[in-house]
């Protein structure tokens, strides 16, 4: 045993001294210097940051922090990391920005810095109009689909008073994706789909007939989407803020929000900063 303590101590040491250096320093100048910012992110996470079928980056958060940095002359370097591992990556400076739908948690609050909110989320019911579906309620005895493992299901099942009691059989349907749950909206072998609304704004967008759908709010718990940042980068946040601030005042912001969610997505007022 006191072997094993000694080996394992030096590898204590250097993560201590890499959380603290990470609470500590910061690191603008060194950014600023190379001219470039690393931010990380899971390729996969459509429609915030993934590869289209020629490997292209691209999403919603990959324009928005281009458009941050590009205020600043700074390049942007997505670098794509194992998403469980990313508070480590970001600790160890192996990136310098988690940007890809990052929720805001408390959990998350103690480890890294948040940037103002520029994206609101939460879970929403997706029906076509021609089934009248305008509430929870009207769910009553119809067939609910939902993306199998996705906050949707969790919520579903952690608070069936709001739609799981009210579903056929009290059980949804469950997708592998969206798309495959789409289809069958579409095709009425399903009367509602509850998914999250950045997903519903991307997906209905893509429709033949986006109009043909409905976007009907209920009272699943809010979530908000910010850029994750090392504590000691006091002035790096400060820059996205401000970034954030210019792009909100100048219409980017409402813009990018329009490119990929149409006009579903509210713009979150950035405050001055």
């Amino acid at each position: 045993m006191m072997a094993v303590c000694l080996v394992l101590l030096p590898s204590l040491s250097g993560c201590e001294n890499a959380t603290k250096r990470s609470n500590t320093t910061d690191y603008w100048q060194t950014i600023k210097k190379r001219g470039t910012v690393v931010v990380g992110l899971d390729d996969s996470f459509v429609p915030m940051g993934f590869r289209e079928k020629n490997g292209k980056l691209t999403g919603y958060d990959i324009d928005l922090a281009k458009a941050v940095f590009k205020l600043y002359g700074i390049k942007v370097d997505f670098q794509s990391i194992d998403w469980s591992m990313n508070t480590t990556e970001l600790r160890n400076r192996t990136i310098d920005l988690i940007w890809n739908g990052f929720t805001v948690t408390p959990a998350r609050a103690k480890v890294v810095s948040f940037s103002h909110t520029y994206l609101a989320n939460q879970q929403v019911l997706v029906s076509k109009r021609s089934q009248n579906i305008t509430s929870f309620q009207k769910m009553t005895g119809k067939t609910l689909g939902v993306q199998s493992g996705s906050s949707g299901a969790e919520d579903v099942d952690k608070q069936p008073q709001l739609l799981k009691n009210k579903i056929k059989n009290k059980t949804p349907i469950l997708y592998d994706s969206f798309n495959d749950a789409f289809i069958d909206l579409g095709a009425n072998r399903i009367q509602g789909l509850l998914i999250d609304d950045v997903y519903a704004g991307y997906y209905i967008k893509k429709e033949n007939d986006p109009n043909s759908y409905r976007e009907i709010q209920g009272s699943f718990p809010k979530e908000q989407f910010a850029v994750g940042i090392r504590k000691g980068d006091v002035t790096l946040r400060k820059k996205i803020n401000h970034g954030l601030y210019v792009l909100y005042k100048n219409g980017t912001l409402k813009k990018i929000n329009e490119k990929w969610f149409g006009n579903t997505a509210p713009v979150e007022k950035q405050p001055k900063s």
